[in-house]
């Protein structure tokens, strides 16, 4: 295989993964494309109130569960005075509350904090249901069931139509005299949802119910509301008693599946249980890092963002490193630019992200002055090459010093900013930029020094766009795409941008 067509198979690899991990984070994790994005989220609470006489007390609630949609983390309980532990049970969770002798008033608080976004299907008992016992009805109730359920059966073709038309039927503004005779007051949602799946059981169809809160974009929410969800034969299919829809709703945050009650006290009385949600707006990139880790992906937990903030905070530099690179591979090879070395234009772009662009392009050419000027001297004293480096590598510190100390009197805080890395490459630019004077002369000096620095000031540009900077954190699959591209370039022979005025006078004789 020749090494163009294995350039070509390792281009096309670089650039399927690139993008592919790339998309896969933005629609598969939620990953916003553009910073600044902002997102809604919830803090859902359940308060719990009882009067306790000094019994031991027991409170147990059943537990927010995720949905296709909604995924639940950051969980915590409060309670002063009692313990709390989550018990496995079943397919769902159960928040406990402990305490030996409580007397007088108690609340007791659970928090979760909800991301939209791709969370975990509904949890339900493994295996399909067992055919549920008949429920027994009254004799005024049971000629009415007969009824309702001849009818649906009718009017259904499957265990999901079945129940359509039972909510129908019970739901209906105007209810058949069928539907009124099974309840002797008018029934309460509820009730409504009780009878339904009594009737589904009548019918030998597996049917429970499902209690959580609806949230809303503003953030207000009308408390616990009940649906219920029928066995088709495959799955679970939830379906809302109000308007026989079919699906749970997207902001519809499940607490509690079947006919057990959401929440118990033992030892104490007077319960009450209230639910609550805030509405907020943080970044969507904060969301989706956060639902990410809750929910285990892999391609978040082995990446930066499980390293510590400061590591965090020096690859957020170092990986704008390829970034300036790929610029100076374009000025290079595709305009012509000359520089001096290939890569010190992108160390020197790094001296800029530390101290501004202005105030940063001011301190190199005024260091590099004077160091030029101090190591001309220094080669008239015959000193051999290391000696020599680490003497401008010392004037260089020396006159960042002096230059911070004044700097700072005078209120200009520039020079306080420079690390030691600058430091190095301003004094290994130095010394480069004196071997090419005397090597070459003073005009490849000005030649490539300002192509350096005009390369540097591109580079700078690029790097430190807000796009840029954002997606080559956020998203550094991206990287493999600028290694694409640079292979690429790598393989161009033809001319130069800076050629065409070369050869311009070849092109007028035609």
């Amino acid at each position: 295989m020749s090494a163009k067509s294995q350039l070509r198979i390792i281009v096309t690899v670089l650039l399927i993964v690139g993008f592919g991990m790339t998309a896969f984070k933005h629609f598969g994790l939620g990953f916003p494309l553009t910073p600044g994005m902002k997102e809604t989220v919830w803090t859902a609470e359940a308060r719990i109130s009882f009067q306790a006489a000094g019994e031991p007390v027991k409170v147990s609630m059943s537990l927010p569960q995720g949905t296709d949609t909604l995924l639940v983390v950051d969980q915590g309980a409060a309670g002063r005075g009692f313990g709390f532990h989550i018990e496995k049970d079943g397919p769902g969770r159960t928040g406990v509350w402990q305490a030996r002798a409580p007397v007088g008033n108690h609340s007791l608080y659970y928090r979760a904090r909800i991301y939209r976004g791709n969370g975990t299907p509904p949890a339900h008992a493994p295996g399909d249901p067992e055919i549920p016992q008949a429920p027994i009805f009254t004799e005024d109730q049971a000629d009415a069931a007969d009824t309702i359920l001849a009818e649906a059966h009718t009017f259904s073709a499957d265990p999901e139509g079945m129940a359509i038309r039972l909510a129908q039927a019970l739901g209906s503004d105007a209810p058949s005299p069928a539907a009124t005779a099974l309840f002797p007051d008018e029934p309460t949602s509820r009730e409504e949802v009780a009878m339904i799946v009594r009737l589904l059981h009548a019918a030998g169809i597996p049917a429970h119910q499902l209690r959580g809160i609806a949230l809303d974009e503003d953030g207000s929410n009308s408390g616990l509301q009940t649906m219920f969800e029928v066995w088709t034969g495959e799955q679970w299919v939830a379906i809302n008693p109000a308007t026989a829809e079919v699906g749970l709703p997207e902001l519809f945050l499940p607490f509690q599946r079947g006919e057990e009650a959401i929440f118990e006290v033992e030892g104490a009385f007077g319960s009450k249980i209230q639910f609550s949600a805030i509405a907020d707006e943080i970044s969507s990139r904060r969301g989706a890092l956060a639902a990410s880790k809750a929910s285990g992906s892999l391609l978040v937990d082995f990446s930066i963002f499980s390293l510590p903030v400061e590591s965090q905070k020096t690859f957020a530099t170092l990986l704008l490193i390829p970034i300036g690179a790929l610029v100076v591979v374009v000025l290079r090879n595709l305009v012509g630019l000359q520089t001096s070395g290939t890569f010190m234009p992108i160390l020197i772009a790094l001296v800029f992200v530390q101290t501004e662009l202005i105030p940063g392009l001011t301190l190199f050419l005024v260091v590099v002055s004077i160091g030029l000027f101090i190591r001309g001297y220094l080669t008239s004293l015959n000193l051999l090459l290391v000696p020599r480096i680490a003497a401008v590598l010392i004037v260089v510190i020396s006159l960042y010093i002096f230059l911070s100390v004044v700097g700072f009197k005078l209120g200009f805080t520039t020079a306080l900013s420079v690390t030691f890395f600058p430091m190095i490459i301003i004094s290994w630019t130095i010394e480069r930029m004196s071997v090419l004077a005397e090597e070459e002369g003073m005009k490849d000096v000005l030649i490539q020094g300002g192509g350096s620095l005009l390369t540097a000031v591109l580079a700078y540009l690029v790097m430190t766009n807000r796009y840029v900077s954002y997606w080559a954190f956020e998203f550094p699959e991206l990287l493999l795409v600028v290694l694409a591209i640079i292979l690429v370039i790598g393989q161009y022979t033809g001319y130069r941008l800076s050629e065409l005025r070369r050869f311009e006078p070849l092109a007028r004789d035609k």
